[in-house]
C-alpha cells in the first residue's frame, strides 16, 4: 500500500508540474539537446546477478563487478544505462534500498553514465521473491520462467 501511495503522489506532482510549465520553444529544446550530447545506452545488470533483485539485494550488491562493468561501458562509449527496479526490495527496507540506489548512481556518475530507472518490473518471473534467486535457464527470455 505504501508504494501505491508514493507512486500516486509522485504522478500527481508530475502532472501538476507538467501542466504548470509552458512548452519549450524549438530553439530552447535544441540548445538543451546540444548540452546533452549523443546518448548511447544499454540495459544494465551486472554479470553476477540474474535479475534486478539479485543486483540490489544487500547480500548480493556487488560493487566491484558493478564498477568494473560500468568501466567497460564507459570504455566502449556507452553513456546511458537502463536499470530495472522491483518493488520487493523497496517493500522490505526502503531506506537501505535507497542507499544502494544512491551508491549505484554515484558509481554510474563517476563513469559518465546517466541512468533511466524502470519501476515495478516484475514480468520476468511469475512468483518473484527476495533472497536466493533461481538459476538462469539458458535459451529462455530473461533466463527465468
Amino acid at each position: 500500500m505504501g508504494i501505491f501511495l508514493f507512486l500516486t503522489l509522485a504522478l500527481a506532482l508530475f502532472v501538476f508540474v507538467a501542466g504548470a510549465a509552458e512548452r519549450w520553444s524549438e530553439q530552447k529544446a535544441q540548445l538543451w539537446q546540444k548540452t546533452q550530447g549523443y546518448r548511447a545506452g544499454t540495459n544494465f545488470v551486472p554479470s553476477t546477478a540474474v535479475n534486478e533483485l539479485e543486483m540490489f539485494q544487500a547480500e548480493t550488491y556487488d560493487t566491484a563487478t558493478i564498477d568494473r562493468e560500468l568501466g567497460w561501458m564507459q570504455n566502449l562509449g556507452f553513456n546511458t544505462a537502463r536499470v530495472f527496479l522491483h518493488n520487493i526490495l523497496y517493500d522490505e527496507d526502503k531506506e537501505a534500498f535507497f542507499k544502494r540506489l544512491d551508491d549505484f548512481l554515484t558509481r554510474t556518475s563517476s563513469h559518465g553514465i546517466k541512468v533511466m530507472f524502470v519501476l515495478l518490473d516484475s514480468c520476468w518471473n511469475s512468483y518473484p521473491q527476495a533472497g536466493t534467486q533461481p538459476e538462469p535457464i539458458p535459451g529462455v527470455h530473461n533466463s527465468q520462467v
